[in-house]
């Protein structure tokens, strides 16, 4: 499933869904050496516009959960698997 975070695609994988009374959203996705600043730049910034094309669904959301299988990635040709929790903004 692609999901897009402040537009940047990421195609992700175990996609969970829980919705209570903010959207959660947890799944894991692949980043490789080549991307691997693009997405630690991106996921620091914890203020994000979530959108997920197939669902017609888009939200403001911060990080609730985060980890990694690995903690450097600058050796070429490395990959590493993400998981990621995103929780919907608490609406005013």
């Amino acid at each position: 499933m692609k999901i897009f975070i402040n537009d940047f695609p990421i195609e992700a994988k175990n996609v969970n869904k829980e919705n209570s009374d903010r959207l959660k959203i947890s799944f894991k996705f692949t980043v490789t050496h080549e991307d691997y600043h693009d997405v630690t730049t991106l996921l620091y910034k914890n203020d994000f516009i979530v959108k997920i094309p197939e669902e017609n669904l888009e939200f403001p959301a911060t990080i609730s959960n985060y980890s990694t299988s690995v903690t450097n990635l600058y050796k070429e040709g490395s990959e590493g698997e993400f998981s990621l929790e995103l929780m919907e903004k608490k609406r005013c």
